[in-house]
């Protein structure tokens, strides 16, 4: 995390929402032959990114998760409010409180709540 403050919002990375570089899948190398075929493989899939995230937090005593709140909301300062509310679902989904906190010390609305 980054705690300078970049006023710039050109995007170097994807996926992002500044239309910054995409990945282009007209340049995807083929599938290679060896014994049958082998093509790249999707490490996302059956991966849950909210379980150990959601146990850091519940391990956390009060006062760690409001320092994390707060570091995370002065971290968050100038983001649009569009991108809020994609990052607030994932901290719901890791555990409601987390996001509840996150949007309190935002001073926004949680619509990850009534998701």
């Amino acid at each position: 995390m980054r705690f300078d403050a970049v006023k710039s919002t050109d995007a170097y990375y994807e996926p992002n929402s500044f239309g910054g570089p995409a990945q282009d899948p007209r340049f995807a190398e083929p599938p290679l032959r060896i014994s049958g075929d082998a093509d790249r493989y999707n490490h996302r899939d059956g991966n849950d990114d909210y379980t150990q995230p959601g146990n850091l937090f519940r391990l956390m005593t009060p006062a760690q998760q409001q320092r994390l709140f707060k570091n995370i909301a002065a971290a968050m300062a100038g983001v649009p409010e569009n991108i809020i509310q994609r990052q607030l679902v994932h901290f719901h989904k890791a555990d409601p409180r987390y996001a509840a906190g996150v949007a309190k010390a935002l001073g926004v609305k949680n619509r990850a709540a009534s998701s």
